[in-house]
């Protein structure tokens, strides 16, 4: 894995093989930053990494100076692994981590957010249910963004407030986004 653009531009990092998560490719997650630059500005931003597992894409936010990134995931050595290579990088001030169940921590937190990215593993079937806890909850702020990375198999295009969808390969980026 690499990162693709800022300070930490060209850093590389590597996940175990027996890592428990499955990385967001760096050909989708290059896609995904230049349709992010078009559509707002990454500057000081809130921003919430659901299923975070390696880090891979609040490493690519934080290398961007685009703001905080809280990180959430359910998996001790996916927290441990992002905060090892955290202090490595030097980001450590701009990373929160969080052990919990992504549902539950949408359904419990009082923050919100301008930019959420989730990322389950494609075989779940809670896409959905992450988009409307996000918009009933109002988990984002105005004119924020919610990212739900999926397979092919999950279609998520009729839900209320979807914007868009982009394709990288066999990865899928839903984009929803709260009104002005």
């Amino acid at each position: 894995m690499r990162i693709i653009s800022g300070f930490l531009k060209a850093r590389r990092f590597s996940i175990p093989k027996s890592f428990p998560s499955r990385p967001t490719t760096d050909f989708a997650k290059e896609g995904l930053f230049n349709v992010l630059d078009h559509q707002m500005a990454m500057y000081d931003l809130e921003i919430l990494d659901l299923c975070a597992g390696t880090g891979n894409i609040s490493f690519e936010f934080l290398s961007r100076e685009a703001g905080v990134v809280t990180a959430v995931d359910m998996n001790s050595n996916c927290l441990k692994y992002i905060h090892k290579n955290a202090v490595e990088f030097k980001i450590t001030d701009n990373l929160e981590t969080i052990k919990s169940d992504i549902l539950l921590y949408l359904k419990k937190t009082d923050r919100t957010f301008d930019l959420i990215f989730a990322d389950p593993p494609y075989e779940y079937k809670f896409h959905k249910e992450i988009a409307e806890i996000v918009f009933e909850r109002k988990l984002l702020k105005d004119g924020g963004l919610l990212i739900i990375e999926h397979g092919r198999h999950t279609k998520l295009t009729e839900e209320p407030h979807f914007e868009l969808v982009r394709t990288y390969g066999n990865v899928y980026f839903s984009f929803f986004r709260t009104e002005n």
